[in-house]
């Protein structure tokens, strides 16, 4: 390999796949806010804590402060804690609702198939959550209150997985991301049904109507704004306010209703057409104009997760935190608590129920199926996720504030924080027995048997691609790139370095050259080809990577001439665009594998979403293997 020591491998770093660099919030990027969010959230709950025990009095009275919008003799008036609960809340749930039109549009779900055993694992979590809790209080009043101990706190849980969970976190989290998403679901069903006191129909249509008329909206070619949409959700918001129904159920609605994609290559085509024009007359319209074709290259649903996401979990769900979770302790009030058939049924409906519900559905589906619906993780991991399904903490004091007032509220409170505590030791243990089992038996224990969905539309032929490393090799690496991408300039020494390092690993090198943005990429990749046609590909590969600013026709006929190549027939290779079919087989397969940019991995088939730091790659390499091994 030719020698890389001139460049500034820095920028490498802290790089990104096309993907991740225009959308930054696949999962592993939402992953990383709700890991932070968790840490806020934390410091919020022990703040209430401190503060009511500290002033009870000031506590109460900053949250019963009432606020009043009023329009024409119209309006709404609630206080801090009702605008909280259910207003600001409701952009929680958009970004949940977001996140699992995400998962269905291009994650784990997009094979149907694969979210029916979560699914059912998250319906027998919170079965046995449910059974539980009535159980302890059967024949009370208090069995109204059924419903706290249903759902799963996505930031706690996501935020805890990434402290203590396996070394395999893709599946894992995808796994646990589809069991919260569906338990926040089917609790805003009963929040809008069962904790409904009051029920009034003109609203109600009122609100049909503002739904259906963003049903129509979206049903239309035209581009509708995003403004539009925020007046017909805030409609419907207010309707089912009036209604008596909790309105936060908007939220996870119009999230649901917001498609996610990847950025097709003709959008961006189009969006650096634009820019080249404003580049050229730097006039407002053509500014204009470039905006709206940047913002089109990118789905609604990523663009909206960047822009809520970490207001969710940085701001708006710490401060329900905040506003819910003070409880005044004492020595006699714990006592009488954790005497209280409310505050019992919670604590064991979530540090029993959930995880005995969840994986023993997930084995009565599997069994019952005659293997036909295969858990995508091991057993042991699906424990683990049914014991961090026991942190119920934001749904959870939102249900309770609905169920219970007074002491009834204080005791769900104290089981509702206990539960939280006791879940997340038991994940911990439970992770950390995993970790002293063999290895083998350790990754089919977190990962089971079931293969991964693969991204990559074309094999890999190794009679037709351009392969490096053992032709056998349990992972590959596939790269689609551009010789003249800056980006895949400061990828190469990392891969290089990953070949080095991993004697099994064979690396597979597609042409996607953007022509609209590198106008010598397509011609350095023909080059790459009558290179090939006398066997020198990779040292051509190389140069051509090493000296990525000079490629013009001159430049490459140099770099035959330094490899010893036949020049009479590279030239007439060249001139006659010899390898252009080969180029265009390769980006024909990268469309149909959805990629839009360079450089983007594949790894054992699966699309890499992130960094591509030599870290990054390590640790995609040694899953990938993990896995290989498990198949084999």
């Amino acid at each position: 390999m030719s020698s890389t020591g001139n460049r500034d491998s820095g920028p490498a770093l802290s790089g990104r796949t096309a993907w991740a660099r225009s959308l930054e919030t696949p999962l592993r990027a939402f992953l990383r806010t709700e890991t932070g969010g968790a840490a806020v959230l934390l410091a919020a709950t022990v703040a209430a804590l401190i503060w009511v025990n500290l002033d009870a009095s000031s506590y109460t009275s900053v949250w019963r402060t009432r606020l009043s919008i009023d329009l024409g003799g119209a309006g709404v008036s609630l206080d801090l804690r009702g605008w909280l609960n259910s207003g600001l809340m409701t952009f929680f749930f958009f970004v949940v609702g977001l996140e699992a039109r995400r998962e269905f549009d291009l994650g784990e779900l997009r094979q149907r198939r694969r979210f029916v055993l979560p699914f059912l694992a998250s319906i027998g979590g919170m079965a046995a959550a449910i059974s539980i809790y009535l159980a302890f209080n059967a024949g009370h009043s208090s069995a109204h209150g059924w419903g706290i101990a249903m759902s799963t706190d996505t930031a706690f849980a996501l935020g805890l997985l990434a402290l203590i969970g396996p070394p395999f976190p893709d599946r894992v989290r995808a796994f646990l991301l589809t069991v919260v998403v569906v338990d926040d679901v089917v609790a805003l069903v009963v929040i809008a049904t069962v904790y409904t006191e009051t029920l009034r129909v003109v609203p109600l249509i009122s609100a049909a109507a503002f739904f259906a008329a963003v049903l129509v909206l979206r049903s239309i070619p035209l581009r509708v704004g995003g403004l539009i949409y925020l007046v017909l959700g805030a409609g419907a918001w207010v309707s089912l306010l009036k209604s008596g129904v909790e309105p936060i159920v908007v939220g996870l609605v119009m999230g649901l209703l917001v498609y996610a994609y990847p950025a097709p290559r003709s959008n961006l085509e189009r969006a650096t057409e634009r820019f080249r024009e404003f580049r050229e007359q730097p006039t407002a319209d053509l500014a204009r104009v470039a905006a709206v074709e940047l913002r089109s290259a990118t789905s609604p649903n990523e663009r909206l997760q960047r822009l809520f996401h970490p207001w969710t979990s940085y701001v708006i769900v710490p401060l329900f935190a905040l506003a819910n979770a003070g409880i005044t302790l004492d020595g006699a009030f714990l006592a009488r608590a954790f005497k209280s058939p409310i505050t019992l049924g919670i604590l064991f409906g979530y540090v029993v129920g959930k995880p005995v519900g969840v994986l023993g559905s997930s084995w009565l589906a599997t069994r019952l199926s005659r293997g036909r619906l295969q858990p995508p993780v091991g057993w042991a991991t699906i424990a683990g996720v049914g014991t961090i399904a026991g942190i119920g903490f934001t749904v959870s004091l939102l249900v309770a504030t609905l169920a219970f007032n007074g002491r009834q509220l204080e005791e769900a409170k104290v089981g509702i924080l206990a539960s939280a505590l006791g879940a997340a030791l038991g994940a911990w243990l439970l992770f950390r027995a995993t970790a002293f089992l063999p290895r083998r038996l350790r990754i089919r224990a977190l990962l089971g048997t079931t293969a991964p969905l693969i991204d990559l539309y074309t094999d890999v032929d190794p009679e037709r691609d351009h392969v490096r490393g053992p032709l056998e090799a349990p992972v590959t690496l596939v790269e689609y790139g551009d010789f003249e991408c800056p980006y895949c300039g400061q990828a190469e020494p990392v891969v290089r370095e990953l070949l080095r390092d991993f004697g099994d690993v064979r690396y597979v090198w597609r042409h996607l050259p953007l022509s609209d943005v590198h106008p010598r990429a397509q011609l350095a990749a023909e080059a790459a080809e009558a290179a090939a046609e006398q066997g020198a590909f990779w040292e051509m590969h190389d140069l051509l990577l090493d000296h990525q600013d000079r490629l013009a026709p001159g430049d490459l006929v140099g770099y035959a001439e330094r490899l010893e190549l036949d020049g009479d027939s590279f030239m007439t290779q060249l001139r006659d665009h010899f390898g252009a079919e080969r180029v265009a087989e390769d980006i024909d397969s990268a469309d149909l594998s959805g990629v839009s940019g360079t450089p983007t991995f594949f790894i054992n088939g699966r699309r890499h979403y992130g960094a591509y730091d030599i870290e990054t790659l390590k640790d995609a390499v040694r899953t990938a293997r993990a896995r290989a091994t498990v198949a084999a």
